[in-house]
């Protein structure tokens, strides 16, 4: 029979696990929500135990939907929310503190710090990041000095520290592998992208011992078993790569030049810039796309904090809506005339501002304004935020785009992705499979246990679901983004 492939898709707000076939295409899913926990302003925490527990559930939940053995799978891949910080016991497995979440604010000050000792540009010489509390670094520093006794066991060679896929990773394996790929290596401040290592001077002006860090493979790699009692036989684990890694090969992206963009909790848009790290003028961040046999793909990116987020805040913070579903239609019957701006700074600004201390705002409110309009411009947002990367891209001499592959939860709103064309100025694509998170990870975890037989063979699965084409003129997309452009000057803490 053919074999199957089974992905752990373990994201911001939700744990999932996704069952595909030998052709790429997804079966069988299950996904579990876990809570968001917010200890202070900017602060934000997940259990755990509730990341381990939801994702072990899943699995299962899969695997019994599918009815099949797990002996007809011939490798797990792991996909994940990037920068979430976890540190655990050696012996124990027991973190000593909540995972600090990507989103999180609360190093900022350390940052800041860093910054007016004038040593941003070591940082970003050898990562290609910039110094923000976006990144693992300062959050490991953070719980470091603020737990009882964690630096002396850490020094100790006693913790081991470890975004959500080394976790994970050694759960899975009953703690005998302590280990990343090299995407979400990429993401913590401490690894030469250039050199494919940990940096000692990093770790050293970071004050982190070197014991704490896991060993750096490649995406496609051999990662281990699982315990046997987890998913009813140990299946080898095959592939690891943070989530808008796994989404640019996922959306086959291959070539210099290709573009995705993922509408997740956050935006993230990622474009292969081939075997050259090339670096940013404009406060984009240089990273690893992929690695492959040890040969490094680059990556230029703009990241977006707030993007499902807004949506979830619009249900759960603000409750005028019951479900995203609605907000197409809602969009549809806003006032066309009303210019509301919806500037979603909750835990900041990302790309390419850079502003850890902003805060959001809802701007142009008039006494007829409701539900609609913020809801449009909820959405609205997420497309400004997309074209401020992309004016970013272009000042760095990126050759215009003809075509923007978008992928991620929210892309199944056709409002959305038409208001994406005609603000851009660009033709958006959606795949047919828009989960491509997933799809990529299960793409890297087949290259490696030999059920797809290289990178042409993946390019040629890609399909496109649906094309949207840009309808307005230039006056009228210029004069829109200058009026969201004169919203964000309005909220900048520098402003």
């Amino acid at each position: 029979m053919n074999p199957y492939l089974l992905t752990i898709d373990q994201g911001t707000t939700s744990s999932r696990a996704i069952i595909f076939d030998a052709s790429g295409t997804p079966r069988w899913e299950a996904q579990q929500e876990f809570r968001q926990i917010f200890p202070g302003e900017g602060w934000v925490e997940h259990d755990p135990e509730e990341i381990w527990e939801t994702t072990v559930a899943v699995c299962r939940r899969a695997l019994s939907n599918s009815g099949l053995d797990a002996g007809l799978f011939a490798a797990i891949g792991i996909t994940n929310q990037r920068e979430t910080t976890l540190v655990w016991d050696r012996h124990s497995g027991e973190p000593v503190y909540n995972a600090i979440v990507w989103q999180d604010r609360r190093t900022a000050e350390v940052c800041q710090d860093l910054i007016n000792r004038g040593m941003e540009p070591r940082f970003t010489g050898k990562t290609g990041l910039l110094l923000d509390p976006y990144f693992s670094g300062t959050k490991i520093r953070w719980i470091l000095d603020n737990v009882d006794n964690a630096r002396d066991r850490a020094e100790n060679g006693e913790l081991a520290f470890g975004t959500v896929d080394s976790f994970l990773l050694w759960r899975l394996t009953g703690g005998r592998v302590h280990a990343t790929d090299a995407t979400n290596a990429s993401r913590t401040l401490l690894f030469d992208i250039h050199q494919q290592r940990w940096d000692n001077e990093l770790l050293e002006l970071l004050n982190i011992p070197a014991a704490l860090m896991p060993e750096v493979r490649n995406c496609a790699d051999e990662f281990g078993d699982t315990d046997a009692n987890l998913l009813g036989k140990p299946l080898p684990i095959r592939a690891i790569a943070g989530d808008q890694q796994a989404a640019l090969f996922g959306q086959t992206c291959f070539e210099p030049g290709m573009v995705k963009s993922t509408y997740g909790t956050g935006c993230f848009l990622v474009m292969n810039t081939g075997s050259t790290a090339a670096s940013s003028e404009n406060r984009l961040l240089t990273t690893v796309g992929y690695r492959l046999n040890g040969d490094v793909t680059y990556a230029l990116e703009g990241s977006i904090f707030m993007a499902g987020a807004i949506i979830q805040w619009l249900r759960d913070g603000l409750g005028i809506i019951q479900s995203g579903a609605e907000t197409a239609a809602l969009a549809q019957e806003a006032d066309p005339e009303q210019n509301v701006y919806l500037v979603p700074a909750f835990t900041g600004l990302g790309a390419p501002y850079w502003d850890p201390h902003a805060r959001g705002a809802i701007l142009g409110l008039t006494r007829d304004t409701g539900v609609r309009e913020i809801v449009k411009a909820g959405l609205e947002s997420v497309v400004f935020q997309t074209r401020d990367l992309l004016e970013a891209m272009r000042a760095d001499g990126v050759a215009a785009l003809r075509e923007l592959r978008v992928d991620g939860g929210m892309v199944v709103n056709d409002w959305l992705l038409q208001r994406m064309a005609d603000i851009l100025g660009i033709r958006v694509d959606r795949p047919r499979v828009t989960e491509t998170t997933a799809l990529g990870a299960t793409y890297l975890a087949g290259l490696q246990s030999g059920v797809f037989d290289s990178l042409e063979a993946i390019a040629g699965r890609w399909q496109c679901d649906a094309s949207f084409e840009p309808s307005w003129g230039d006056e009228r997309r210029s004069r829109l983004y200058q009026g969201w452009s004169d919203a964000v000057a309005r909220i900048r803490s520098s402003g």
